[in-house]
Parts: C-alpha cells; structure tokens; sequence
C-alpha cells in the first residue's frame, strides 16, 4: 500500500482508492467516504423555517415559486411540491464572511459587513398532510432552464452483488472506530469477532441469503450493497405480485446503537410518505434481527454518476457542470423540507443518498434520520459532509443545509482536502477556478456552510429560493446577449427600466413582509408625504422590523440619509441577522455619496441572498459611482443576462462605465442590448444618439447612425429637432472641412451641404414655432437665416 497524497490526509491507497478520505492517489474521483456512528448528545434547538406567507392559497391558483408553471391543488403546487404560500420572503440567516470573493466581479476589493437575520429562528411552517403530498411529483430536472441527461432504469437483478463481502480496509467498531477485521502476519481478517478496544461484538458477513423468507412475506434475492447500518439487501414481496423491495439490515444484531436506530425509525418513518423520498413499506424482525422493508429504486446514485465521469475521462475527476449539480439540489430540496416540517432531520446527504431514474431523483437512506427533539438515539453522518457542530449539540435543519452545501461542492468540483485540511472549512476562493468564475454560487455555499448554525440558510425552502436565482446566472453566463426571460423576485420588486443615469431611489424596493407582526397596520398607512407618514410611524404600536424600515424609508425620501441610517442601526441591533436593514443603510449612503460604504452594505446583503440581482445592481452602482468600474461593468452584464427586467438599467450602467472610458463602440453595443418591447427602449435610444455625438464629430458614418436613433423612436417633437440640430451641425462641420462622398447620408439627408443646410433650417424653424419666449423665437429665426443655402436669382 501507498501512503494517500491528498492535503491533510493520513490515508493509505487500497484497491485505487484511499482508505480514509476514498480519493484516488493523483488526479482520481472522490469517492464517499463511509458512514461514521457519533455518540448521542444532546441535540441543538431547531432552527425551523419562518411562518408561511399570509395564508393558505386556494386551489387552481398558479405556483408562486419562482419558475414554477404548476397550479395548486390540496394546498400544494402539483408540479414542484412546494406549498402554496411562500416562505421565501422572510429575509435570510446571514454568515460572518471577512473574505469576499470573485475574480470574475472583483468583488474582493469590496468589504463587506457581517450580518444575519433574527427571523432565522422564526417558527416552523405547518406540517404537510398526506393527502398533499400525494398531489405532488417530480418536475423535470432543472425547473426548465437547463438539461439534465437522463439515467436509465437499472434492472434489479442485475444490482445484485455477486460476492457480498466487506473490504478489509473498511472494516471499523461501530462503537469507537477501531480498525477491526483486519490481515495480519499474512493471515485475513475475522469478518466476525470482537473490538480489541471496546468489546463490542462485530460481524461484517450477510445474515441472509438467496432463498430466506423474511417476516413470512420478503423472499432474498440476494445482497447489494454494504452501508453504515449493516448489510442491504433484495427480495420479492409475496404478498404485493412479487413487487421488488430492499430490506436494510443492522450492522449487528447485538449494537444497541444500530438497534435503537431501526426501532426509532419504525416509531416515526411510516408517517414519511413523500414522492422525492423512498417508500418505507414495512419493519420486520428476523432470527433477532431487525430490517427496514422499503421502495426498490432502480436508478443510479449520483456517487455512480460521478464515477461513471470520471471512467470515460481516462481517470481523472470530472464534475458535473454546475447547471447540473444545481438542477439536482433544487429538485431535492422540497423533501428536506418535508422532513423538517415533520420535525425531523436527514442527517447524512452525500451525493450516495441521491438517486436519478430518469429524469426524477429519489432521496434514499433513511437510516440516519431523526427527530429534532431526539437527544438519545445515536447520530449518523459522514466525515467531510457532517457540520461541526453536531457531535457536541446534535443535529439541526441548519446542519443537515451545511451537508447540502458540502454535497454542492463534491458534485461541482475535485474537492480534495475535504476530510482534512478543509474539513470544515471551503478553499480559498481566489485560488479556486470554479468560486473565481461562478461568485454567487460561492456565496451561496459559503452560507450553507457557515462554521455557525445560525448564519446557515434558516430553511431548505429559503435555500431553494436563492438557488434557483444561482441557477439562472450560471445558465445565462453559458449563452451570449441578454436575457429574454425574467421571473419575479419574491425579496425585491422589479428595478426602473427608464433611467439613463441610476439613482438610489431607482434600485428595486423592497418587497412587505407580510408575516410581519405590523404588516397590517403599516397597511393602513396611505400618506403620501413622507413627512406625515414618518409622523405616522413614529406612533406604531410596535417597532418591528417592517415599522424600522418604513421609517428609514420615509427618512430618505425627505433626503434625510443621515436619520435612515440611524433606524438601519436601531434595527441592528434589535435584530443583528436583519440584512434588510443593510439595504436601507447602502441606499443611504448613496444619498450621501460614501461610495465605500454604499459597496460593503450592498455588498453584504450580496452575500447574504446570492441569487437575487437586486443586490449586485446596487453594488454595481456603488462600484460604478466610486471609480471601481470594471467591478460594476462585471456585474451589471450579470443583470443583463440574467433577466429581462434588469436588461434596461444594468444596459445603461454598462454604457456609462464604458463611455468614461472612452469605449464608445462599446457603450453603443450596450445600449444596443435594450430590447424595443422595453418601456427604456426611448431612452436607450437618445443615450445612443448622446454617446455616438460625443465621439463622431469627425465620421459621417457615426453621425448617420445618431440620427437614426432618435428617427427609430416616438419622441417629444422639440427633443428631437434639438438632437437634429446637434447631429446636422457637425455634419455639415464635416461635409465644410473635407469632400463627402456622393451618396453618403445622414438619417434622411444627403450629407452634402445643400442638404444638410436645407434640414438644419428647417429643424431651427420648427424649434422657433414651439419657443415660449419670443427673444427665444428671434434667435432661432436668426439661426435658420444665417444657414440657409443663398441664391444670386
């Protein structure tokens, strides 16, 4: 054997692979590392998912997910599985990052704020009935945005395992994890016998064979697999037309541990009945053993998928592509939430656990899954997926999303070190390809892997919210132009399509929470002048957080940054996870030109909801107006590609950062991104016309296309012969000043100077007719006459 190469690891390589973190010696797959027993502790409290919306959603209404297409029936979408009320807009738990990330934004250079959220800690949305989760099913891998390659069935009999045997290099006391079984003096190892260290009796042979009768009812076909509860095995259900289950039995008959587990998922599994997660049929003992009788699922574990990869790559590692990786998460996050709705957590997801068959994936393995309030069963995880905190306060909905962040990585990308150097921690992101290039999917792994609970995505729901926005970016950042699509952010309104030059009060606003102890009140609020309704508020019968941000709102309204700011800090520290109230600290500090500070605010909130654009067009913004401006150019093409309503802001901000450079042709393209249905196609086009006069008083050829510009657009009559004005002038400066060709134009008009004289006195006589002021009128006149083409007739 040779020792393993990997950073960290203490390994050796057998059968290819290293014993401790399962990696290949140079260049191989990861494999998963087996299941490991930690001794009951006392389990943290829940952390559970806010309050649900503002009530139940009647049926035949349509999904409010973001990109859903399903309808609700039984109070659940009949396509994705997600409840009818959203749980999405209650804001985020935060994570403490003092390391920002992106070569592809830059965003590094900006820092950043710590914050969170208090409503993290909110109580748990109501538990799904049966009868709802039986109206939900599998949707197709992706929501719709990208193609995931289908896994064929695999024929049962054909998973049998023809020599069922544990490896030695895998055999370990359940109990303290001594190397047990093992060759010695050239002699193979006991598969039965007793730890050395602790007593506890070991047997890693099969207690069934082909042809047994379990429970009077399971015939054994045979045994697949060996996993950390013990053998798993086939059989024929006589009682069901021969249907085919697997039985999952203990490590031992004889570990307490693995008994108390197989009892505590007889008490509480059969009421877990939910299409993304295997069927549990039956419990049944046999000879003094117990075993879980559950749903055959005849696909390939993700684990197999990337194995398959890394086969027909010649060896080498080969992750999936990030779209993918995102598709199967957001698939399977609908029955994380389940569970913890049932108030019970999964424990041990591993890319092992996933299950594709077709195009639907299967949650599998419920042998780790516990209750929340269990403070004596024994946890089950896996090193380099298992959060931190679980072997001293148990596990929580907060560390089964850190093993969900985990699996991300192993699925995205050659993760070495993840069962040592970084065994709770993430690799530098500047020197890791895949968070330099996809910033937001860092930020999104950072926060499910936050070394503490609280700053973790507080729900599997809210984690689907932002991936799915995650999942957006990835794909539009695949394809080139901009986005023709836009799905409603259920965080932020929309941000304004007709502004050439951004303002604070132009970014989106945030959207009410309607969960909020004081939403209806606030409600109840209609003046429209800030000063009253900030008079108003003063008197809420509660400061909550929604009261706290109306406040700071009405303050900059008046262009009071200064007081906003303040109620942005009494929110903080009434409530220092609260990122909204960063939002309204960033806005703020616009109003006061502190770009810097405007940018770490922005910044954070950045951090804190990685899949939504709201927060990177307002960095943007900050970047642009504090001379960072290929930070701001990177991330207003994010918003660009991303979705149809930031085309037209995110557009402009790219043409003002490039024309401060002098990147002309490179503003015009920009603008040229507006799409003519855009209520800011006019004012891209005036921008347009702006950007070509600033550069082309030389080129007829730049000045032809201002004109055509405005000449493509409705326009107020006197604005558009005031751009005519500016456009003839220089060209006639040009036709003056060399020889036009013959058949060169500009917009309609021949660019020779009878032509361009003829058109320019007809456009000063025309602002003449609509001057006011008659002194106004006079000089007009007087313009037109002294360009007009004279005659000796």
């Amino acid at each position: 054997m040779t020792t393993c190469t990997q950073p960290g690891c203490t390994g050796t390589i057998a059968d290819g692979y290293c014993d401790v973190c399962g990696m290949a010696p140079a260049g191989g797959a990861a494999t998963a590392p087996p299941s490991v027993g930690v001794s009951p502790v006392a389990p943290a409290a829940p952390v559970s998912s806010p309050a649900a919306g503002a009530g139940p959603v009647a049926d035949g209404s349509p999904c409010a997910q973001p990109g859903c297409t399903g309808t609700i029936a039984d109070g659940y979408c009949d396509t994705c599985g997600m409840a009818g009320g959203s749980d999405a807009d209650a804001a985020p738990a935060a994570f403490d990052a003092d390391a920002a990330v992106s070569a592809r934004t830059s965003s590094s250079q900006v820092q950043s704020a710590a914050i969170g959220s208090r409503r993290a800690q909110g109580t748990s949305s109501t538990h799904r009935t049966r009868a709802g989760s039986q109206r939900m099913r599998a949707a197709r891998l992706g929501a719709g945005l990208t193609v995931v390659p289908p896994a064929p069935p695999v024929d049962a009999s054909k998973a049998i395992n023809p020599n069922p045997s544990v490896p030695e290099d895998k055999r370990v006391c359940s109990k303290c994890g001594t190397e047990i079984g093992r060759s010695r003096d050239g002699k193979p190892g006991r598969s039965e016998g007793f730890c050395p260290q602790c007593g506890q009796e070991f047997s890693f042979s099969p207690k069934l064979g082909p042809g047994d009768v379990v429970g009077g009812q399971y015939e054994v076909v045979g045994a697949i697999a060996h996993g950390g509860l013990g053998w798993i095995y086939l059989a024929k259900d006589r009682n069901v037309s021969n249907r085919w289950v697997v039985l999952k039995g203990l490590l031992n008959s004889g570990d307490p541990d693995a008994l108390a587990a197989a009892i505590a998922e007889q008490q509480f599994l059969a009421q877990v009945e939910h299409p993304l997660i295997v069927e549990i049929y039956n419990f049944v003992t046999h000879e003094g053993a117990g075993y879980i009788v559950m749903e055959y699922v005849g696909g390939k574990s993700l684990k197999q998928i990337l194995k398959q990869r890394m086969k027909d790559n010649n060896g080498a590692y080969d992750p999936l592509p990030v779209d993918q990786a995102l598709a199967y998460l957001l698939e399977v996050l609908p029955a994380f939430q389940y569970l913890h709705d049932l108030g019970l957590v999964y424990c041990d997801f591993k890319p092992d656990n996933l299950i594709q068959v077709g195009d639907a994936v299967k949650l599998i393995d419920l042998g780790g899954v516990r209750r929340i309030d269990d403070q004596e069963s024994a946890i089950y995880g896996t090193v380099g997926y298992q959060a931190p905190e679980v072997a001293e306060v148990g596990p929580s909905v907060a560390s089964d999303i850190y093993t969900i962040g985990r699996t991300l990585v192993v699925l995205c990308m050659e993760f070495r070190g993840y069962q040592g150097t970084y065994l709770h921690a993430l690799p530098p992101p500047e020197s890791t390809p895949l968070f330099a290039e996809h910033d937001s999917l860092y930020w999104l792994i950072a926060k499910c892997c936050a070394p503490d609970p609280a700053d973790r995505f507080a729900s599997a729901d809210e984690l689907r919210t932002q991936l799915l926005g995650v999942l957006r970016e990835v794909v539009a950042g695949r394809t080139s132009g901009t986005a023709l699509t836009s799905a409603a952010s259920v965080l932020f309104e929309s941000p304004s399509t007709s502004a050439s030059a951004l303002e604070w009060s132009q970014l989106p606003d945030l959207r009410p929470d309607t969960t909020d102890d004081q939403h209806a009140w606030l409600s109840g609020i209609g003046a429209e002048d800030p000063k009253q309704r900030l008079e108003d508020l003063q008197a809420a019968p509660e400061s909550t957080a929604e009261v706290w941000l109306a406040r700071a709102q009405a303050a900059l309204e008046l262009g009071q940054p200064e007081q906003a700011r303040g109620y942005a800090a009494d929110l903080l520290s009434q409530d220092p996870w609260e990122w909204r109230a960063l939002w309204m600290d960033g806005l703020a500090a616009l109003q006061l030109e502190d770009w810097d500070t405007a940018a770490a605010s922005f910044n954070a909130v950045y951090q804190q909801v990685p899949g939504e654009l709201a927060p990177k067009l307002a960095l943007a913004l900050a970047c642009e107006r504090g001379g960072q401006g290929e930070i701001a150019e990177r991330l207003y093409a994010t918003c660009a590609a991303t979705d149809a309503t930031y085309v037209a802001a995110a557009s402009f901000g790219m043409a003002r950062v490039r024309t401060q450079r002098h990147d002309l042709q490179g503003a015009v393209a920009a603008l040229d991104m507006v799409p003519k249905t855009s209520r800011g196609y006019p004012e891209s086009r005036q921008l347009r016309a702006d950007v070509l006069l600033s550069g082309g008083s030389s080129d007829l050829a730049l000045l032809d296309q201002a004109m055509r510009s405005i000449e493509s657009v409705p326009m107020d009559p006197r604005t558009r012969e005031t751009y005519a004005v500016r456009i003839l002038e220089q060209a006639l400066d040009v036709v003056l000043k060399g020889a036009p060709r013959p058949d060169a134009k500009v917009g309609a008009h021949p660019a020779t100077e009878p032509g361009l004289r003829d058109a320019l006195e007809r456009s000063f006589r025309a602002l003449a007719r609509d001057a006011t002021e008659l002194r106004q009128r006079v000089e007009l006149v007087n313009q037109a006459n002294a360009v007009r083409m004279w005659t000796l007739t």
